[in-house]
């Protein structure tokens, strides 16, 4: 499965919610005078910010997003002036003068309005329409059957050149950050796009730091280099060469040789990774959230202590430390801590290793019959985590038949996942792109989530939950309402929260410094070690 890397809360003032007055090849040698730096990725496929999946690092540079969240989880205005509403259904958005695209064209309200419009009509099957779904209008653009009547959402609305609003279906606190930098469906498009929209994924003009060097080419180099009338924070680098490989193994090893700089460590290798890299080995706090799923569509995981049980008779800390050198954490609550509000130590006992109590409940359940069979991705790195799942359920839960089968690949995966025909324990992560509980619980816990490979557990309470923090003004009492969300859910643990995934990268030595974003890589700020 590709790599999302992905990825808070909106600053709010009391009685409105507001954002407003928000502060603003290989690698080049130092010989050319160029500040070069080369990244490993996976093939973009396309590079429009409506349809890629797979090509956050490149939209991140060739695009700046309407709202910017920092490590810290502190959310800024980036292409926007402010984003304010005093009902969280009704938004009004204004941009920040003297911007434009790369071609020149001035981005304006309609360069949203336009594009938003583009990626929720729904013959056009953009992959990040789904983004937009609680915009006003967007079932009309959507309908169950048949050709939609009208191109526009009805929620859009262009008042002057540097000003729109949004209406949206139901109360949204969280708009503000849905605006941010990997929520790539919401990014704006200039007239020139609409003319050839295949040939825009091949090369894009963004309103980012960076403007595209030639075209994207499948399999090959791609270079973008620093563009010179960007209104936004300047980059530290003057260019980035985006290196495709179909083996991310192959590229650490390259990183290792100092034949590209920097690269996201796959899970095979972050074991190790520390010992490779020492220093330059990075930690990022991650918006990935692991499950082990159940298949609550089996009897024999109906009870509550069966599900208990296989949360508890697995040593979280002892399997970090075998296959992710102790980089992830075990999980303790529903959400990674990098979105603002998450409690701590939720799960209790629920997720700590304690096999003779796993077994008393097991037994208390009335034991488990037949074979378990772990599912999972083939082709994604994976093998060794679910073995080691598989390991330590027959070793500490007395379950003689547990094993751990690989499919052929994702699509294969989803398949049997969406036709309720797997068995036994199996994938389930999520990576958010936006720091908030929300994105974590609206798309494991709600059936229109998104989210393929979660828990089949959806409850018109928890919908209700939701939709009460969804529409809270005061930030403190929004991050309370998820919170309610979560305990609601701990109380029939519908399946074990597993790891609070950390992003890894590694570097050669060419590289003195990596900036953290929110979730993410921050790219563009880059420090060189001859810098």
């Amino acid at each position: 499965m590709k790599r999302r890397a992905v990825r808070v809360t909106a600053v709010l003032l009391a009685g409105a919610l507001t954002l407003s007055g928000c502060s603003g090849g290989g690698s080049a040698s130092p010989a050319d005078g160029v500040r070069s730096v080369s990244y490993a990725v996976d093939d973009p496929v396309t590079l429009n910010p409506g349809r890629q999946t797979i090509a956050f690092a490149q939209d991140k540079v060739l695009f700046s997003a309407l709202t910017y969240m920092k490590s810290d989880g502190s959310l800024t205005c980036l292409n926007a002036e402010s984003v304010k509403s005093t009902d969280a259904v009704h938004w009004t958005v204004k941009l920040r003068p003297g911007w434009t695209f790369h071609n020149g064209e001035k981005v304006t309200a309609e360069s949203y309005v336009k594009a938003w419009n583009t990626v929720a009509y729904g013959p056009n099957a953009w992959e990040n329409s789904g983004q937009l779904v609680n915009i006003a209008g967007y079932d009309a653009l959507n309908p169950a059957k048949g050709t939609p009547k009208t191109k526009e959402l009805s929620g859009l609305k262009v008042v002057d050149e540097l000003t729109f609003t949004v209406t949206l279906k139901s109360p949204d606190g969280q708009f503000p950050t849905q605006l941010s930098q990997a929520q790539t469906g919401f990014f704006p498009m200039p007239e020139a796009a609409y003319k050839d929209l295949d040939a825009y994924g091949k090369k894009p003009i963004g309103n980012g730091p960076f403007e595209m060097d030639g075209s994207y080419t499948e399999n090959e180099p791609m270079t973008v280099k620093a563009y010179a009338d960007y209104q936004g924070p300047k980059p530290s680098i003057d260019e980035i060469v985006f290196k495709p490989y179909t083996d991310m193994t192959t590229a650490y090893t390259d990183v290792q040789a100092g034949n590209t700089d920097i690269i996201f460590v796959p899970a095979a290798r972050m074991a190790q990774v520390k010992k490779d890299f020492g220093d330059r080995a990075y930690v990022f706090e991650g918006l990935g959230m692991n499950y082990l799923g159940l298949p609550l569509w089996d009897k024999r995981y109906a009870d509550v202590r069966v599900r208990e049980a296989i949360s508890m008779a697995i040593d979280r800390q002892a399997v970090s430390n075998v296959i992710y050198g102790g980089i992830w954490t075990p999980a303790t609550a529903l959400t990674p801590p990098g979105e603002p509000g998450t409690p701590k130590d939720l799960c209790g006992e629920l997720c700590t290793f304690n096999p003779t109590k796993a077994k008393q409940l097991l037994a208390e359940a009335g034991g488990f019959s037949g074979k378990m069979e772990i599912r999972y991705p083939g082709g994604a790195g994976l093998d060794d985590l679910y073995n080691a799942y598989a390991n330590q359920l027959r070793q500490n839960l007395g379950i003689k038949d547990v094993t751990a089968t690989p499919t052929t690949d994702f699509p294969e995966f989803q398949k049997l996942r969406n036709e309720k025909k797997l068995s036994g324990p199996y994938f389930s992560r999520w990576g958010a792109l936006y720091a908030s509980q929300q994105n974590t619980l609206r798309s494991f816990y709600t059936k229109a989530g998104g989210c393929v490979n979660c828990i089949p557990y959806y409850t018109p309470q928890v919908e209700q939950l939701l939709a009460k923090a969804d529409a809270q003004v005061d930030p403190q009492k929004a991050i309370e309402g998820y919170v309610d969300v979560q305990k609601a859910i701990i109380k029939d643990f519908p399946a074990p929260p597993m790891f609070f995934e950390k992003y890894t990268y590694a570097t050669s030595d060419r590289i003195a410094k990596l900036a953290e974003g929110a979730g993410s890589l921050e790219l563009e700020n880059t420090t060189l070690a001859d810098s």
